[in-house]
């Protein structure tokens, strides 16, 4: 029987979208991949995209159960989040296999009291966390989160059980500097889940500095030149956050840094949250140490030496092989087929 070039073309393009198994794990099958939540302010402003288009297509290492959003000041409000989370999910092949859980617009003192309503702010991500940390696993439940720790902070206090069922991996802070965006958007949280019993991981920010996630940067040219056609083409053309529409996650991440105003030197942009995945993905790629917890204080850190609860820090991350597998993860994925 002879195949149309339409048709055969038609045929390959479905035969890459498919090739990728975003399914989460439905409790009856362990799926392989180390299982994660992540948990997003994804409107802020471009890593946060790049990074949860790097988790998903990294399917043979993550076991992606669910993307769950907040807010912070920079990305509007809840709903804005939720859409650019959702259009990255879409543009990796992903739509209706890993779902976007609306989470807290407000932070964790305003919502905390309501927790014993059935409804209150961030009641969908608090469930969902909760939900999945009970499931018996064998390793723990990897929540990653890379904007405001509001979401988690509100599921530990809600079900405090969970806290040895959970690892949470967090990029934020400067630490031992005071300051960052996502710290500062909610340092209640940050106080509350550095008082329970949960394992804590600090993936360092360091504005400015060589030793944090600051340093895993790109330069604009190199978005440019590498990411056109880049990632799964999708069928169903996704709006973009500036207008605009796009087949792969590759154009969009063009689009995103075309529309980003400011750049390191004039050309770089740190990729924070991406460097968040990739050190879960493989611990070697940074610097482990720990600490005993400490707090942050009236915009300080006070150390607690003889504190028995202890953190993890990491830092020193290889920008070059995070950079490489980075690019290497989204080009060996398909590229638009010509007419």
């Amino acid at each position: 029987m002879k195949i149309s070039t339409t048709t055969l073309s038609f045929l390959i393009i479905l035969v890459m979208i498919t090739s990728y198994s975003c399914a989460p794990d439905t409790g009856n099958a362990e799926k392989q991949g180390i299982p994660v939540i992540f948990d997003t302010d994804a409107n802020n402003e471009l890593d946060d995209q790049h990074a949860l288009a790097y988790l998903l297509l990294n399917d043979q290492a993550f076991n992606v159960l669910g993307i769950t959003v907040n807010a912070t000041y920079s990305g509007g409000e809840i709903d804005a989040h939720v859409e650019e989370a959702q259009r990255v999910v879409d543009l990796v092949g992903c739509k209706g296999k890993v779902p976007v859980i609306k989470g807290a617009n407000g932070d964790f003192t305003e919502i905390r009291d309501q927790l014993n309503q059935e409804r209150y702010d961030g009641s969908e991500a608090v469930d969902f966390i909760t939900k999945e940390a009970m499931k018996k696993r064998k390793e723990p439940l990897v929540l990653l989160p890379v904007g405001k720790l509001t979401n988690v902070a509100l599921a530990l206090e809600k079900e405090p059980s969970i806290a040895q069922r959970i690892r949470i991996v967090w990029l934020g802070a400067n630490y031992p500097d005071p300051g960052e965006y996502n710290l500062e958007n909610d340092t209640a949280s940050m106080n509350y889940i550095l008082k329970t019993g949960a394992p804590f991981e600090m993936v360092t920010v360091r504005y400015g500095q060589t030793s944090g996630t600051a340093d895993v940067k790109v330069r604009r040219k190199e978005i440019y030149t590498r990411m056109p056609g880049s990632g799964p083409v999708v069928v169903e053309p996704v709006t973009g956050r500036h207008g605009g529409t796009f087949t792969c996650f590759g154009d969009y991440s063009v689009d995103l840094f075309r529309h980003i105003t400011h750049l390191e030197n004039g050309c770089y942009r740190s990729l924070f949250d991406m460097a968040a995945v990739a050190i879960v993905k493989d611990p070697s790629w940074a610097e482990a140490s720990e600490i005993p917890s400490p707090l942050y204080i009236n915009n300080e850190w006070v150390e607690q030496p003889g504190n028995s609860r202890m953190i993890t820090i990491w830092e020193n991350f290889n920008v070059d092989a995070i950079m490489t597998d980075f690019f290497s993860t989204l080009e060996e994925d398909a590229k638009p087929i010509a007419e």
